[in-house]
């Protein structure tokens, strides 16, 4: 059972549509799904308060001293959390991160699109989808 998404920051949560993502996100967090933000930047108290109030957990890799695609970062992400990594959805436009991703565990999607990234998460998440949540 999928209990939590993880996202990317740059390169997913930047896209032109990116907003439509935050609003997956606020929508997954209503119907009891877990969220983190995950990303390589170097985070810092400003950059945590930034999204704290969009996500349940935000991950910097410069505040935890490993970064994306070493399987402990997607581990420590699931932990704070409070699910198991094969709970989690972890979306980046990386092939590599989404490979450390998978190799921890996690249900891996490769972010190309914005509608393509919501078309994917509709799948893993029903709810998304319009009439079935």
């Amino acid at each position: 059972m999928l209990r939590a998404l993880v996202l990317d920051y740059a390169g997913v949560l930047t896209d032109v549509e990116g907003e439509r993502l935050f609003e997956a996100a606020r929508t997954l967090r209503a119907h009891g799904v877990r969220t983190a933000l995950l990303s390589n930047a170097a985070g810092g108290p400003a950059a945590r308060e930034a999204f704290a109030d969009r996500f349940d957990v935000v991950v910097f890799s410069g505040d935890v001293g490993v970064a994306k695609p070493d399987v402990a970062v997607f581990r420590l992400t699931a932990d704070r959390l409070g699910v198991a990594p094969s709970e989690c959805v972890f979306v980046d436009d990386s092939v590599r991160n989404v490979a450390g991703a998978v190799a921890a565990g996690m249900v891996g999607v490769r972010h190309v699109g914005v509608e393509e990234t919501l078309a994917e998460l509709g799948v893993l998440f029903p709810v998304l989808v319009p009439g079935t949540g």
